[in-house]
């Protein structure tokens, strides 16, 4: 995926401000993550695709791989949800 030059600028001044800057956001991990987000904006509501993705840069931040923490939870958003009533 060809990111904007203004939105790769953006990614790479967050990640040194962050102290991320080793942390290489290539083009299969930005489609990883796209659509990880879109997929569980869609799946469950629009606010659970960020907070997903969040949870996942948190996962790799204490050393999962990314592959694995996005399949993790790839693997839960295609399990049926549960149902509010118990049961």
């Amino acid at each position: 995926m060809d990111l904007a030059q203004s939105t790769t600028d953006w990614l790479r001044r967050l990640a040194d401000e962050l102290e991320a800057g080793d942390v290489a956001l290539d083009d299969a991990a930005v489609t990883e993550l796209l659509d990880l987000t879109r997929e569980a904006a869609h799946g469950l509501e629009r606010v659970a695709g960020p907070l997903t993705t969040f949870l996942v840069g948190v996962a790799v931040g204490r050393g999962a791989g990314l592959p694995e923490a996005v399949g993790t939870a790839t693997a839960l958003l295609d399990e049926p949800a549960p149902r509010g009533d118990g049961g």
